[in-house]
């Protein structure tokens, strides 16, 4: 017999709604004796049926729900059919990039698994209990459709070590990655670190805002008669710097605070043939622009892509003086007719009180702008509408009026 998480009273409301979570402080009391990452069915306070979910003993996620349909059975061809359907949906998009995130947890109905492909290389997380139960399921599934025998793990985040699970990284199928592996996004060429790199080794998520930089840029040479100029704050590996000189500025000015990022930055710039460009500049953002600031710099393109400053909602508040801090410079250092694209990867801070934080800036500033558009995730990262926590990254497109 599976084990069962019999909930209290009330509790059931949210996966009557098909949401995929479960709290311990939902769960009444658990029966039977299942083990960490087992199969559990999910009852309401009077015995109905809710979800089959895998159970996180110990977490404060208690069990996170693969399927609301009673019938289904969660087995290793389950499992292989929903990774099979999360890679065909990003089949059209192969055309952009091939860097992918070909499978993302929850909105592919597969909780705590990711899955990102670089070329041949796939690099996963394994984020969850349940994952991490049906590890070889997935790795197999996901070989299979993909195509790519080589597989690198990278199940190193916080989040698997808050469901009691120790961090694993190391070849999990096939070959040892090279260490720069090169990717292709809109014609750039980029080299990508899948084994020490942020993330999985790069920001997938951010492919289509690359694209609109490139375009901002372009349009910016033409209404204005002359090459933009531009500054990336928290510059990486230089994604959105690429993009900003592929759409023809003549300067673009690149801040991070890691050596080995700017190098590989450099790097990419050479890749394509971009010289002449780029300045690299290591230093803390928040006192970079201040220097920028008191010497009346001025940018036509202004891109901040901060790491997360809020890693859970205890962090809100210090968050917020922080994103509304960058704004703030930014916003003064932004030339009338300039863009801004701000972006918050912190999935503490929703879109309207990003946007809000965004608008007391621009107050501070003392500055006219216009919002052009909401920005966020690719389509490879998309958002299951029962499960509004996966909107994670979420930004704002200003345009300073003259």
């Amino acid at each position: 017999m599976l084990g069962e998480l019999i909930l209290k009273p009330g509790k059931e409301r949210s996966l009557l709604r098909r949401h995929p979570w479960v709290y311990d402080t939902a769960v009444a009391r658990v029966a039977g004796q299942p083990a960490q990452g087992a199969t559990v069915a999910v009852r309401a306070a009077d015995g109905r049926w809710l979800a089959w979910a895998a159970y996180a003993p110990g977490a404060t996620l208690r069990a996170r729900c693969w399927s609301f349909v009673e019938t289904d059975t969660i087995d290793a061809a389950w499992i292989g059919a929903r990774v099979r359907a999360a890679v065909a949906r990003r089949l059209p998009l192969r055309a952009e990039s091939d860097a992918l995130r070909l499978v993302y947890g929850e909105a592919d109905c597969l909780p705590g698994f990711i899955a990102d492909r670089y070329g041949n290389q796939l690099v996963v997380q394994l984020q969850s209990s349940g994952a991490q139960a049906w590890r070889e399921a997935l790795l197999d599934a996901l070989v299979q459709a993909s195509g790519c025998a080589n597989v690198y793990e990278r199940s190193d985040s916080a989040t698997r070590q808050r469901e009691g699970l120790a961090a694993a990284s190391g070849v999990a199928r096939g070959a040892e990655p090279a260490a720069r592996i090169e990717v292709q996004e809109h014609g750039l060429r980029m080299a990508v670190d899948v084994r020490g790199g942020h993330k999985t080794g790069f920001y997938i998520d951010q492919r289509d805002n690359r694209r609109l930089v490139r375009a901002l840029a372009g349009a910016a040479a033409e209404r204005q008669g002359r090459a933009p100029t531009a500054l990336n704050c928290f510059c990486y590996t230089g994604g959105f710097s690429l993009a900003a000189a592929a759409g023809g500025a003549q300067r673009v000015l690149s801040i991070d605070s890691s050596a080995e990022a700017l190098a590989l930055a450099a790097d990419n710039a050479a890749r394509n043939g971009q010289t002449g460009v780029h300045e690299w500049r290591q230093a803390d953002v928040f006192q970079a622009l201040r220097q920028l600031r008191d010497g009346e710099e001025r940018f036509d393109l202004i891109v901040l892509d901060p790491p997360k400053f809020a890693a859970s909602h205890h962090h809100v508040e210090r968050a917020a003086r922080a994103y509304k801090d960058i704004t703030l410079n930014a916003l003064r250092l932004l030339a009338p007719g300039g863009d801004l694209l701000t972006f918050s990867c912190s999935g503490a801070i929703g879109v309207e009180l990003f946007q809000k934080i965004v608008a007391g800036a621009v107050v501070d500033a003392g500055v006219d702008c216009q919002m052009l558009a909401r920005l966020a995730a690719g389509a490879d990262h998309p958002l299951l509408m029962t499960h509004p926590e996966g909107e994670y990254l979420k930004g704002l497109l200003l345009r300073r009026l003259a």
